[in-house]
């Protein structure tokens, strides 16, 4: 496959771009910053320096790509709007592209729909808090794409830990899975490359943990 891999600095990033080499597919990489991308570069790595805010500056990326992924994510706990403004960015130039397949990272920890009451009602409300602004911002991007017309994924992970992908995946479609609080960002970049070409996923929001 062809595909196109936002926030590919990133360590979830990096790892869908490291697997998507290895499973043989044809990588497209958009980063602002090329020295901060860590892997080699190779016959299929594209490397493409642009700003995911611009658009039009992005839309040769997607262009003729059979899926885009966006690992993008804020950093800290501060304000943020990265999410929701890359993503009207890559929305707006896979519209422009012609391009239909898209899967985002977001996140598990702002929604309770399958949690126990421990969880949903007492642990979560503390950790919404906590990381409200980042939340924030993860909600308006998952609504953006929600509204786009693309054949798009949400995939939604607690919290994310490194290591090598163990292979053990749990997700669930509509809820959160529940008992597994983390995941591997080799796991996800594992069920994420999975995700572009699994027809069950078009247009579902799915939450994924270790298994």
């Amino acid at each position: 496959m062809k595909l196109a891999v936002f926030g590919a600095s990133g360590r979830t990033g990096t790892e869908a771009v490291k697997q998507a080499l290895v499973a043989g597919h044809q990588v497209t990489a958009v980063v602002r910053d090329p020295a901060r991308l860590a892997v080699p570069a190779g016959d299929l790595l594209d490397v493409v320096t642009a700003n995911v805010l611009d658009p039009a500056a992005i839309t040769p990326a997607v262009t003729g790509r059979d899926a885009v992924i966006s690992a993008l994510g804020p950093v800290g706990r501060g304000p943020s709007t990265i999410c929701r403004d890359g993503t009207r960015g890559i929305v707006t130039a896979m519209a422009a592209a012609g391009a239909r397949r898209l899967v985002v990272v977001s996140n598990s920890g702002m929604h309770t729909e399958g949690d126990s009451f421990f969880t949903g009602r007492i642990f979560k409300p503390v950790l919404i808090r906590l990381l409200r602004e980042g939340y924030a911002d993860m909600r308006v991007m998952e609504g953006l794409v929600q509204a786009s017309g693309l054949d798009w994924t949400i995939v939604r992970p607690p919290r994310l830990t490194d290591g090598p992908p163990s292979g053990r995946i749990a997700s669930l479609a509509g809820a959160n899975v529940r008992g597994s609080f983390t995941i591997g960002r080799a796991d996800l970049a594992d069920y994420l490359l999975r995700a572009v070409s699994d027809d069950s996923l078009v247009r579902v929001a799915v939450s994924v943990a270790k298994g």
